[in-house]
């Protein structure tokens, strides 16, 4: 007989909105979430545009949020320019305080998993659990079947000597050197005299010099007249930005429910997975039957669906990544923005209407089309 009607295995982003979407839905569930770090959720801020969501999503997840600004930035050597549209930031600490606090004795840190399968967990120390089902949200997992380009980051949250002036985020400030790729600083104002200032890169893979990235945030506050007094945390992170995958093939992979990362779930582009994780959240919540057989019919149908619909993403980060050489990336991101401010917003959400679509990739091109073309064309997965 099983002991649970559901485990969840990696306490991340996805697994933990399941938990608590199901908790608000179905609270006579026996629910385990298993991970094996000694906490849950790790050290990460994750954001999103109030359009990311509908109203009803927002409706379930504004609790959880620690900041929301009216609007942001975005900085480039040719263009400034300041967007209007809610943007919101959930930390890690805030999440898993109220993870721990809805699930006290429903969750195993620091427990590795040897081996998982539709309805059975076996634990490095032996340990058999058993459940009617079995999801994994263990992160990504590089995989044959998927091409893939890498989304690398330092964050720092620092207290400053002053204010800092910052009413919104800026998301990308790209007039700073490129170094490896497209390189651009990203910074919340957490506070008057708090920032979030992270270092990101879009590289070919995951080799970024996290000293160099330290040394980068320092000398961009220097650079913007801030004067840093007292480090608070640090984050670090990989995120894939997909380019090609032979979707039927990962998926096969995959033998049992996923969520997240794992499950291929987050915007092939810019990597924010929070919107995917809400929806499917949302989907598992309304099941009535939690069975294995049930949760591998709607994550399997709710990812081929993700995917089918981002085919255009990854085409545009084939040009992106492979059209140019890596330094011509900024030039691809600084037209983008220069677009309708509606099309952006729904480029984030990915909802992009085939008018969309055809002014993205109208007029004249920041790469060669030539190029472009043998970038789209070319077979990435054998």
């Amino acid at each position: 007989m099983a002991e649970y009607d559901l485990i969840l295995v990696g306490a991340g982003l996805a697994n933990a909105l399941i938990a608590l979407r199901l908790k608000q839905k179905q609270p006579q569930l026996r629910l385990l979430i298993i991970e094996g770090s000694e906490q849950v959720l790790g050290n990460h801020t994750w954001s999103f545009h109030g359009s990311d969501l509908t109203s009803e999503q927002r409706e379930w997840v504004l609790p959880w949020v620690d900041y929301c600004w009216p609007g942001y930035d975005v900085r480039f050597p040719e263009l400034k320019r300041h967007l209007v549209g809610e943007y919101f930031s959930i930390t890690s600490e805030q999440l898993a305080k109220q993870l721990t606090t809805q699930f006290a004795g429903q969750i195993l840190t620091g427990c590795r998993v040897k081996h998982l399968s539709a309805n059975q967990v076996k634990l490095d120390d032996g340990r058999l659990l058993y459940a009617q089902a079995v999801i994994d949200g263990r992160g990504f997992s590089h995989s044959p079947s998927m091409a893939i380009g890498i989304q690398a980051f330092v964050g720092q949250v620092w207290q400053l000597a002053k204010p800092h002036g910052l009413r919104q985020p800026i998301l990308m400030d790209a007039t700073v050197d490129q170094q490896q790729g497209y390189r651009f600083v990203y910074t919340l104002p957490l506070s008057a005299t708090q920032l979030l200032i992270e270092d990101t890169h879009y590289i070919d893979q995951a080799q970024l010099d996290v000293e160099q990235g330290r040394r980068n945030i320092r000398d961009y506050a220097a650079g913007q007249g801030w004067e840093l007094a007292q480090q608070l945390r640090e984050e670090q992170g990989h995120l894939p930005i997909t380019l090609a995958g032979k979707f039927s093939r990962f998926s096969s992979e995959h033998p049992h429910p996923c969520s997240g990362l794992r499950a291929g779930l987050y915007h092939a582009t810019t990597g924010y997975s929070l919107p995917h994780a809400v929806a499917l959240a949302d989907q598992i919540a309304e099941l009535s039957c939690i069975a294995s057989p049930c949760l591998q019919a709607i994550t399997d149908q709710f990812a081929r669906q993700s995917w089918v619909k981002q085919r255009f993403f990854r085409m545009l980060n084939r040009m992106l990544f492979l059209a140019g050489p890596p330094t011509a990336r900024r030039g691809v991101m600084q037209r983008f923005y220069r677009l309708n401010e509606a099309l952006i917003a729904r480029f984030y959400a990915g909802q992009l209407t085939f008018w969309d679509k055809l002014r993205i990739v109208s007029g004249k091109p920041p790469v060669p089309i030539i190029a472009a073309l043998r970038a789209i064309m070319k077979p990435l997965i054998k």
